[in-house]
């Protein structure tokens, strides 16, 4: 018999390697054994049926997110993603605040801490959780320039940067700027290049998670605006996630620098970005399993 890597069975199944190594410690994959601490697995196995013991529950994550919004439910699901999207979202960007400062921050728009926190943290947090609420809104909508522009002004209204006049809220950026060290479209190419990345990407019908991730990879590449383009991108990523069924996720710190190398490194080995992106899947399909939202597998 012909036997395969974690490597290759996580490339077959679309799933992270990490994934692939718990399947194999549970006895789920059949006639998979160590070799030391290689795992080596039948080149004709199959991929293992995630167990979901709610299937049967009566609505998807969109519909449980709009109605827990819609009643203001704390502690649902709702109430966990608000916190912890905009707290990592943020920390990736050098907001200083911390996870319980979020967590305050949503459930009492108060502050409640002795300790100096600089408000434009304090102000794009509160946005942040305006801009979850509009892609929950508008999660069946193809994403368009009018939209992405509105995130933008929402995410950035009222911080220090908005009182810049160079500095164009909701709009295209005006000067160029660079990411990792690396340049990025000029300012009076992005219209164009955005135009093209939207057309491209709304072409196709059915998405795959590969398909989601290349148009984050190349929104972030054109960085149409001065700043908020991570978040911003990330936003639209879980956006696309829910309007195409496919089980979202939230970068941590933890995947930061992981995260970074896979954009860094997307035209030319796609694996970097999808493994480090299905392993913070995985890590929410964990959340989904506590509260009780089917998902497809």
């Amino acid at each position: 018999m012909n036997y395969i890597s974690v490597s290759e069975a996580a490339r077959r199944w679309g799933l992270s390697e990490r994934s692939v190594r718990n399947y194999c410690a549970a006895g789920r994959i059949e006639g998979a054994f160590l070799t030391g601490k290689t795992w080596n697995i039948p080149e004709t196995a199959q991929k293992p049926q995630r167990l979901n013991r709610h299937k049967d529950a009566p609505e998807d994550l969109l519909s449980r997110l709009r109605a827990e919004k819609k009643t203001g439910l704390h502690g649902g699901i709702y109430h966990r993603i608000q916190i912890d999207l905009t707290y990592n979202s943020n920390h990736i960007e050098g907001s200083r605040l911390t996870h319980d400062q979020t967590r305050y921050i949503f459930e009492t728009n108060t502050i409640g801490s002795s300790d100096a926190l600089r408000v434009d943290d304090i102000v794009e947090t509160a946005n942040h959780f305006k801009c979850i609420d509009m892609i929950i809104d508008n999660a069946a909508n193809a994403p368009s320039e009018s939209f992405i522009k509105q995130l933008h002004a929402v995410l950035k209204n009222g911080t220090s940067d908005s009182r810049l006049d160079w500095f164009a809220v909701g709009e295209y950026k005006k000067v160029p700027n660079e990411v990792g060290g690396k340049e990025t479209t000029l300012p009076e190419l992005v219209s164009t290049e955005m135009k093209k990345l939207l057309s491209d990407y709304n072409y196709v019908n059915e998405k795959s998670f590969d398909d989601l991730l290349d148009f984050h990879y190349r929104f972030e590449t054109i960085h149409p605006f001065q700043d908020g383009n991570g978040r911003v991108g990330r936003l639209l990523l879980f956006k696309e996630c829910l309007r195409n069924h496919i089980v979202p996720f939230i970068i941590t710190d933890e995947l930061k620098m992981f995260y970074y190398r896979g954009l860094q490194n997307w035209k030319t080995e796609h694996g970097y970005l999808r493994d480090t992106c299905l392993t913070a899947q995985d890590e929410f399909k964990r959340v989904l399993d506590y509260f009780r939202v089917p998902y497809d597998e």
